[in-house]
């Protein structure tokens, strides 16, 4: 499971998350200094992150991390399609005019431009935080105009991954046409993921993304999915279900190709490049990956799962089909990766958080049945990325995985503090604490002590919120399958309480993990308290929260508000204002919500979590959502942030083997977007 600044762990830095309307807009210039903010699209931002951890590592390590990004590359492409059945087609016919501007109106390809931009941001055509799709500036004939234009430069010549060439005008122009709903029509595909449809549809049939095709949820009510992770579930034209593998197929022919066969391909030839100078542990991890991308065969992917865990390798990495947020009954994975460099001085200090994950869970406040008498301790490691991709982006700052309940009884987990993303997002949005913390003190504690308070949240939540607890007996296959959609909010809003929790424990500061303990869990509590008012501003639209994420933190705030009155909302000089008027006493409501969310879990209590989040994390005030998106406004921040990755390139000699590779910032996210799509550009 994953953490996201826009969620509830960088919380100072959530003014980077918001819904995006393309719009007509003069050119923005990169701000000038040192900021990671290098290019502003209307609210979004992109990112320089950068990892000068890469350049302590020796050449073969250096190899490999080239090889692993590669394979991230090599993937990249699959969640445009898992969202949208049009993704990919859409992604190509936006790079190809990018890539041929030549003799394109300068007007027109501003606005396409842009429009690019944020669709590469997204992934797609829909904000990748609230799953509402946003709609060009331009119009339709500009865009057909644009694209033969294009042509005439010599784009679509060649096959693009597994679409066709696109040779005459014609064609072109038939494929133009058939993305036109896709593009332009706000009523076609609204929404990526709907968990709370529109009345006359389900959850499933009000969701636009590709995990499922013309299934309702009924028809999943008797049919057990062999590949619940990684297949799209079809009903056929004679009603028969079935599922489609993700998978690549083996090289002898016994297991056929699947979906994304041409993607799960290049990045298995980029993998074993990797496995051939890895470690000899993480070389078996990696065969494992190639294993289980040639097959789809859950039992490969807990392989892989298994002894990837119990690899702490400096450069490490992510390659699957892994969260299931984008699902709405929370089954189905996105297609992501990440790679990354460890950072041994803040390691360390995680480290002794891990070693004391047996003190923390008996510290926990719910009955002592749902607690863990054994521990395998996390793998824990703060690190530099390299590179993410798919459906990882700079807005994850932390991580905790695998996330099958069966690798983590038995062997534990691994968790992440991506420290790049987490400080460049709380560079770009620090401003953001001056217009929505309700006095002077809170905006100096927060100041003084909000970047520890937000790290070591971060740090908590991965460490010893995710891995804690212990299920009922009857629940052996984990919550998930018993709470549904409902089970990534639980999860996320139960490891942040641990978070919250536990930052007042006096073994923290005897660890030497926390400076001034009052003033940091101070912070820590004004943060979480502030950020059901200032996640609004990703919301333009409707009155209900969809993203897990985000519906954790509306939860904790909204109920301790109402049971025990710790926070108030007020107002002064005409503006909204949430505050802690009591520390102890929202100590004690933390509590009371950590006890009864561990028991749902423990209980796959479904009934009960569905009451506890649609009264306190789904609805809102769409005046008060109004209020703070002037506030923002005002403030001219982005509300939303894409990553610019490091750019990693190899020299190789006549047997493909790198040589020499470098690090470099391009600050340029069209030539990122444009280089990552060259793999698969056919000449």
């Amino acid at each position: 499971m994953n953490v996201r600044a826009m969620s509830p762990r960088l919380l100072l830095a959530m003014a980077m998350a918001g819904p995006l309307m393309a719009a007509r807009e003069p050119p923005q210039q990169p701000p000038a200094g040192n900021s990671p903010i290098v290019e502003r699209v209307g609210d979004t931002g992109f990112l320089q992150l950068e990892a000068e951890s890469f350049r302590q590592l020796d050449a073969r390590h250096q190899a490999l991390a080239y090889w692993l990004t590669q394979a991230s590359i090599a993937i990249d492409p699959i969640v445009y399609d898992q969202f949208s059945s049009y993704g990919v087609r859409e992604k190509r016919l936006l790079e190809e005019i990018v890539a041929h501007p030549a003799g394109i109106p300068p007007e027109a390809f501003a606005d396409i431009r842009r429009y690019a931009l944020l669709f590469w941001a997204n992934r797609g055509n829909h904000n990748e935080n609230t799953s509402q799709k946003f709609l060009p500036a331009f119009t339709f004939d500009a865009l057909l105009q644009a694209a033969l234009k294009a042509q005439a430069n010599g784009a679509f010549k060649a096959p693009y991954a597994d679409l066709p060439a696109l040779a005459t005008a014609a064609d072109l122009t038939r494929e133009v046409g058939a993305l036109r709903a896709s593009l332009f029509d706000g009523s076609f595909e609204p929404t990526i993921t709907a968990k709370t449809p529109p009345p006359g549809k389900d959850i499933i049939q009000a969701s636009s993304n590709t995990f499922y095709r013309g299934v309702a949820l009924p028809d999943l009510k008797n049919f057990r999915e062999q590949h619940p992770l990684n297949s799209r579930v079809v009903k056929g034209a004679d009603g028969a279900i079935r599922e489609e593998v993700y998978r690549a197929g083996t090289p002898d022919g016994r297991v056929p190709a699947g979906l994304y066969a041409v993607y799960l391909k290049k990045a298995n030839e980029y993998l074993e490049k990797a496995r051939a100078i890895a470690d000899p542990a993480q070389a078996q991890v990696i065969a494992d990956l190639i294993r289980f991308h040639q097959t789809g065969d859950p039992k490969d992917w807990l392989q892989f799962g298994g002894d990837w865990v119990r690899n702490d390798a400096a450069v490490d990495f992510a390659n699957g089909f892994i969260e299931v947020y984008r699902d709405a009954r929370g089954a189905k994975g996105s297609s992501q990766s990440f790679v990354t460099v460890t950072d041994k001085p803040v390691t360390d200090a995680m480290v002794k958080l891990a070693q004391n994950a047996a003190l923390f869970e008996r510290a926990a406040p719910w009955d002592p049945k749902y607690k863990k008498q054994t521990f395998q301790p996390p793998v824990v490691k703060a690190v530099e990325v390299l590179i993410e991709t798919g459906d990882f982006h700079v807005t994850t700052i932390g991580d905790n995985l695998p996330n099958e309940n069966e690798i983590h009884e038995k062997y534990g987990t691994k968790n992440f503090l991506f420290l790049g993303s987490s400080h460049a997002l709380s560079a770009a949005s620090a401003k953001m604490i001056d217009e929505f913390a309700s006095s002077a003190g809170e905006v100096q504690r927060a100041r003084r002590y909000g970047g520890e308070a937000d790290d070591l949240l971060t740090a908590m939540h991965e460490v010893i919120g995710h891995g804690s607890g212990k299920l009922s007996a009857r629940l052996s296959g984990g919550a998930q399958a018993y709470l549904k959609e409902y089970f990534s909010t639980l999860e996320e809003a139960r490891a942040d309480l641990m978070g919250l929790w536990n930052i007042w424990d006096p073994k923290l500061k005897e660890l030497g993990l926390v400076r001034d303990q009052d003033a940091v869990a101070q912070a820590m509590y004004d943060n979480a308290a502030r950020a059901s008012l200032t996640q609004l501003r990703r919301i333009l639209r409707g009155n209900t929260i969809e993203e897990d994420h985000a519906r954790d933190r509306a939860l904790i705030a909204s109920y301790i508000r109402d049971r025990t009155g710790a926070i108030e909302q007020v107002r002064r000089d005409g503006k909204t204002y949430v505050r802690v008027k009591d520390y102890q006493k929202m100590r004690e409501g933390v509590g009371m919500l950590l006890s009864e969310l561990m028991r749902i879990k423990a209980e796959g209590d479904y009934d009960a979590i569905k009451a506890l989040v649609d009264k306190y994390g789904v609805t809102f005030d769409p005046a008060l959502r109004d209020e703070v998106v002037a506030r923002y406004k005002q403030l001219d921040l982005p509300t939303y942030s894409a990553g610019i990755n490091p750019e990693l390139s190899a020299e190789l000699d006549a047997n493909g083997k790198a040589t020499a590779v470098r690090i470099a910032y391009p600050r340029d996210p069209v030539r990122q977007y444009l280089a990552y799509g060259n793999m698969y550009r056919q000449r």
